[in-house]
């Protein structure tokens, strides 16, 4: 990506004095300075997408999913530069970033092929079927802000944005400073494919100044991040009396069966706990062992962490990438400097890599965890996992439930078994042998959170049915209506007949 097509990107957004450095997280070298909009200007692009977003919604479903198909294919001509600057803002590993931008085009794909029969107008039972016909059609919502994080700048944009605008919908979308140039180059891509410019405008600028204007003027929130900024968001959506859907933090356990192939079930928790460098809601954080197998699963686990390879480029050389930012390490070394002073093992791991760069760390294995560690209930949103032993699986289940989270869970060994106890746990995604992929890549299913996981969902249809408001229209198939009186006597000689009708209507199929 040279210099003048970032300035070209960046050329989207208001004119302002304000602006913020963008780091190269591999290097901390600047890439660009990205704008700071005002909650004023803020205000401004969401009138602009308001205006346009009533032509947008009076376009067929067909037609908008016409220009989603392009998007994803231009996407696909285009993966080599979108898969740079993921890691180019990110620090991800190239593998990671095809991971993101799989679920980027699938969740596109998916949205354009759903909608046309997910929104058109269906036919709703009524209680006096003879006389009575009803419709339900739905509605777009209006302006929608979506407000996504930094972690997984393309697939969560994606996975927001696109049902949106399926929905009839314009967008107003406030991006993290540190990774806005992949939504900006794919919101050019969907213009080049026939979205009016308008309908897709792209905010930056103070997190708080910014994502309360958008919450604040738009109707209906996305939002992913923390559990903290979540409830603000909720706070002044409900004080608007307009939607959201929350998506926020995980402290996601991973319980491993007697049945288990311990060599198998290492190799599983890795790839669930230190995806994209551990810094993803989704990622396995807690993992609980039989302790009869305990000592083997650590040294089966150590084994697969010590192979990964840790480092940067844009090839497929490496397992594991940079952290994101200097916050992001600082807040993972504290963490396992936490456990260590209060008596926990670091297994392998436990240290950063300076002389990789200035953010990477290792991915590190965290045993003998006490009471008073603070991984053991906190979100770290690196690449450190927790082992922990139980002796029956009734103490798994609930060591598992005991979070005020509850958004991604993993349960390895013998299926039937594994799935029966799926059953008991309190998350809104639950994994079989795999520890968040096979419900992340499930874009016909809804993904969310139980308790401060969230609320709402995205994803599945009801990820396009949030950005609607449904419509009900009755039709009295009779000149008169239903013939209904007017008045009390009336009422009472019909009140008999209502009887009959209902007990007949209840021996109805």
């Amino acid at each position: 990506m040279t210099d003048t097509s970032i300035a070209s990107l960046i050329s989207h957004f208001a004119q302002t004095d304000k602006t913020v450095a963008v780091i190269n997280p591999t290097s901390a070298k600047r890439i660009y300075d990205l704008p700071q909009l005002s909650a004023d200007q803020v205000a401004l692009e969401v009138d602009r997408a308001r205006d346009a977003q009533t032509d947008w919604a009076a376009m067929a479903v067909f037609e908008r999913a016409n220009i989603m198909l392009k998007l994803h294919d231009l996407m696909l001509e285009n993966e080599d530069k979108l898969l740079d600057l993921l890691q180019l803002e990110t620090g991800k590993a190239r593998a990671h970033a095809v991971e993101e931008f799989a679920g980027a085009i699938g969740s596109t794909r998916y949205y354009a092929k759903i909608a046309d029969k997910a929104l058109s107008l269906k036919k709703a039972k009524t209680g006096v079927p003879v006389l009575l016909k009803s419709f339900v059609a739905q509605v777009p919502v209006g302006v929608v802000g979506v407000i996504t994080p930094w972690n997984y700048p393309l697939a969560l944009a994606m996975m927001d944005v696109i049902p949106a605008l399926m929905a009839g919908n314009s967008v107003v979308h406030k991006t993290d400073n540190q990774t806005s140039l992949v939504s900006l180059f794919v919101r050019a891509l969907a213009i080049e494919c026939g979205l009016p410019e308008d309908v897709w405008r792209i905010v930056a600028g103070d997190g708080a100044e910014v994502g309360n204007a958008v919450t604040d003027t738009v109707d209906y929130v996305a939002f992913t991040g923390s559990t903290a900024t979540g409830r603000i968001v909720a706070q002044r959506a409900a004080a608007r009396l307009i939607g959201c859907s929350l998506e926020l933090g995980g402290k996601n356990p991973a319980i491993i069966l007697s049945s288990a192939n311990m060599k198998k079930a290492a190799a599983i928790v890795a790839a669930g706990a230190f995806g994209n460098t551990g810094q993803l809601c989704v990622a396995l954080s807690r993992v609980y062992v039989p302790e009869t197998f305990k000592a083997e699963f650590e040294n089966e686990l150590v084994a697969v962490v010590e192979s990964l390879k840790v480092g940067k480029s844009n090839d497929f050389e490496f397992d594991i990438g940079s952290l994101t930012s200097s916050a992001q390490l600082a807040r993972v070394e504290g963490f396992v400097a936490d456990a260590r002073a209060k008596g926990a093992r670091v297994l392998t791991g436990g240290k950063a890599l300076p002389e990789v760069g200035p953010y990477f760390y290792q991915p590190t294995v965290v045993t003998d965890i006490g009471e008073d560690v603070s991984m053991r209930c906190d979100e770290v949103f690196g690449p450190v996992i927790g082992v922990y032993g139980y002796d029956e699986i009734e103490e798994a289940i609930d060591a598992a439930n005991d979070s005020e989270y509850g958004l991604n869970a993993s349960i390895i060994g013998n299926r039937k078994e594994a799935v029966r106890i799926s059953h008991f746990i309190q998350a809104g995604s639950v994994n079989i042998n795999e520890g968040y992929r096979a419900t992340f890549a499930s874009f016909g299913a809804p993904m969310g959170g139980f308790k401060q996981s969230g609320q709402g969902r995205r994803s599945g249809i009801g990820g396009l049915l949030r950005y609607t408001e449904a419509r009900t229209v009755g039709i009295a198939k009779t000149v008169l209506g239903l013939g209904l009186p007017l008045n009390a006597r009336g009422w009472k000689r019909m009140a008999p007949l209502m009887d009959v009708l209902a007990k007949v209507l209840r021996r109805l199929p």
